[in-house]
């Protein structure tokens, strides 16, 4: 069972870091664009809100707000989107 450091550092060293180099693409992709497409908006802006929400739980990890069956649970929800996502770039 992963506990909350385990999260942590799944949050530090992979989701975070993944979602921004996402963010980063899609600002591009907008900022070149003329018009950019309604589709593209959308995904970056949930995208920011997905980075925020990380954001904010690695502070509450830090700050020890998330108890050790919630760090388990989310962790293992972490997973299974990472292992979904890279099926699907298969």
């Amino acid at each position: 069972m992963a506990g909350c450091e385990e999260l942590k550092e799944l949050l530090e060293i992979e989701v975070i870091p993944d979602i921004e180099e996402v963010i980063d693409e899609l600002f591009e992709e907008i900022a070149d664009a003329k018009k950019a497409d309604e589709a593209v908006k959308k995904e970056y802006a949930e995208l920011q809100e997905m980075w925020a929400a990380f954001v904010e739980l690695l502070h509450d990890l830090e700050e020890g707000d998330v108890s050790e069956e919630e760090c388990a649970q989310i962790f293992t929800e972490l997973e299974e989107m990472i292992e979904s996502s890279e099926e699907e770039k298969e």
